[in-house]
């Protein structure tokens, strides 16, 4: 269906530079199917609208009537059981998406690969879905510098956060490469280059 090319997942703390690691391998001819872009996408459906609606009021809107992601955010933040219930009307509609922009790009002899950019890859188990996983590694006191300037997070937001998710150094011990990501992008440039010819070198190119 995808002409066998290679599927890479994206995985790294909050902060670590993963949305930078996919630009470098769309740069290679890779295609990025970004995960918030299909949640953004899902979230302009109208049954979507409806059902949040129907959940949370119209506060779920933001002026315009458009999902309010922040409002979505506070909701299931401390309440496992809501994220579950989002989860659960999200998925199949981003899994759609996500198949069916593999398929558009499956003929293009110019791709070489496709890359899920996907914030939560181990927690929705899509890594197993995936041929190789690159982890992106950055010192944790250089991604709270990130977010504070990029997303106007305050002191252990971060961790607050992560600490919801898989422990990182799990998410490294499972992923296949190990790219680092610090102050030098051509740096990270040459180590994303060289992980994704050892890929393509290692793959069976079989239809998925």
């Amino acid at each position: 269906m995808f002409q066998g090319k290679p599927i890479i997942g994206i995985a790294g703390g909050i902060g670590s530079g993963k949305s930078l690691v996919a630009s470098i391998l769309r740069d290679e001819n890779c295609c990025v199917i970004s995960s918030d872009e299909q949640v953004r996408n899902a979230y302009k459906d109208y049954s979507i609208k409806l059902t949040l609606q129907k959940w949370w009021g119209r506060m779920v809107l933001d002026p315009s009537g458009e999902i309010d992601r922040g409002v979505v955010a506070r909701k299931i933040f401390n309440s496992s059981a809501e994220r579950q219930r989002l989860e659960n009307l999200m998925h199949p509609i981003v899994n759609k998406l996500r198949e069916r922009q593999m398929a558009q790009a499956a003929n293009d002899p110019l791709i070489l690969a496709y890359v899920w950019d996907t914030p939560l890859l181990f927690e929705t188990g899509l890594n197993a879905h995936c041929d190789s996983v690159i982890f992106v590694d950055a010192p944790s006191e250089l991604r709270n510098s990130r977010v504070r300037e990029a997303r106007g997070w305050g002191q252990g937001e971060l961790e607050k956060r992560e600490i919801l998710q898989m422990p990182l150094d799990k998410k490294q011990d499972a992923s296949e490469y190990v790219v680092v990501n610090t102050a030098d992008a051509e740096e990270l440039r040459r180590q994303v280059r060289e992980v994704l010819s050892r890929i393509l070198a290692v793959t069976p190119h079989q239809p998925k």
